[in-house]
C-alpha cells in the first residue's frame, strides 16, 4: 500500500514548489534580506500544498472520468483501485490541514499577527489551499474549462516567488515580478505537458484544457511561447539589474530547454511525451539554481 501512496504523492512534480520557493529566497538574499526559517516553511508548506494538489487531482480525474481506461498517461492510484476513493478523500483532508498549520506557522513568525498583512497572507494561504482541490474536484473544476494555466502561473509564479520575497525582506520592488513570472510560466510549461499527453482522454471525458482547445500541433507552438516568454523575463530582470558577469551563469541551463522543446516537437505519442514532464520539471529547478546562485556570486 505504501508504494501506491508514493506514487500518488508524484514526486516528480515537487521540485516545482523547490522552484518558486527558492527563487523568491534567491532574490531575497540578493537583495540583502534572508530567513532561513521563512525558506524553510515555505518550502514545507508549498511542498504540502503540492502534494495535496496531486492527491486532489488524482481524486477528481477519477469522479470526473478524465483517468479512464483510455487514459495514455500513468494511471492513477483511485482509478485503478489501489487506493479507495474514501481513503483519498481523507488523505486531502490531511494534507489540507498540513498545509494550514504550516503555512500559519510561517505567517505566524514572519509577520505581525493581527495586521492587514497577516490577514491578506493568510488569505491568500487559504485560496491556494481551495485552488489545489478545485483544479479538478467540484461540480465546475476550473481544470476543465482551461483555467488551470493562469492559476498555476499566479501560484507557481506571481504568489510564490514574490509572496517568498515579500515574507522575506517586507518589500517587493516591481523587477521581482520579472523572475516571478519566469518561473510562473516555466510551471504552466510543465502542465501543458502533461495536457499535451492527456488530450486524447482529456476529450472524451469533457476537459477543455489549453491543448484540448487548441489541438496538439498549436499547443506544442504554445509550449515554445511559454518558454521563451520566460527566457525573456529573466533576462529583462538581469540587464535591469546591476550586471555582473556571474550573472550569465543562469545560460547553462538553457540546453536543457533547448533539448526539451526539440524532443518535445519529435514526440508524437503519450510514451514519448510523458519522461518530457519530468525533464522540464528538473530543468526549471537547474534554472533556478544557476540564476540564484549566479546572482549572489
Amino acid at each position: 500500500m505504501f508504494k501506491h501512496w508514493v506514487a500518488a504523492f508524484r514526486f516528480r512534480t515537487l521540485p516545482l514548489a523547490l522552484a518558486c520557493i527558492g527563487m523568491g529566497s534567491f532574490l531575497a538574499a540578493y537583495y540583502g534580506a534572508f530567513s532561513l526559517v521563512v525558506c524553510l516553511l515555505s518550502l514545507l508548506t508549498t511542498l504540502f500544498l503540492q502534494v495535496l494538489s496531486n492527491l486532489a487531482n488524482d481524486y477528481g480525474d477519477s469522479v470526473h472520468g478524465a483517468d479512464s481506461l483510455s487514459r495514455e498517461g500513468p494511471k492513477r492510484a483511485v482509478q485503478q483501485g489501489v487506493i479507495t476513493k474514501v481513503a483519498m478523500k481523507r488523505a486531502i483532508y490531511v494534507l489540507g490541514g498540513l498545509s494550514f498549520i504550516s503555512g500559519f506557522t510561517l505567517l505566524y513568525l514572519s509577520l505581525d499577527f493581527g495586521t492587514p498583512k497577516f490577514y491578506a497572507f493568510l488569505a491568500l494561504g487559504i485560496l491556494a489551499i481551495a485552488a489545489a482541490i478545485a483544479y479538478t474536484n467540484g461540480k465546475r473544476p476550473y481544470g476543465y474549462m482551461g483555467l488551470g494555466d493562469l492559476f498555476v502561473f499566479l501560484f507557481f509564479g506571481i504568489v510564490g516567488v514574490a509572496g517568498t520575497f515579500l515574507l522575506h525582506t517586507d518589500s517587493l520592488p516591481l523587477e521581482i515580478l520579472l523572475p516571478a513570472s519566469a518561473c510562473g510560466l516555466l510551471a504552466t510549461g510543465v502542465l501543458n505537458v502533461n495536457n499535451i499527453r492527456d488530450i486524447d482522454s482529456d476529450k472524451l471525458a469533457g476537459k477543455r484544457s489549453i491543448p484540448v482547445r487548441l489541438g496538439m500541433r498549436m499547443a506544442k507552438f504554445y509550449h515554445v511561447a511559454l518558454i521563451v516568454a520566460a527566457w525573456v523575463a529573466i533576462i529583462s530582470f538581469t540587464l535591469l539589474a546591476k550586471f555582473e558577469t556571474f550573472h550569465l551563469l543562469v545560460l547553462l541551463s538553457l540546453p536543457l530547454f533547448a533539448s526539451h522543446l526539440v524532443r518535445l516537437r519529435k514526440s508524437v505519442n503519450a510514451v514519448q511525451i510523458d519522461p518530457l514532464l519530468k525533464q522540464l520539471a528538473l530543468a526549471t529547478l537547474f534554472f533556478v539554481l544557476c540564476f540564484g546562485i549566479g546572482i549572489l556570486l
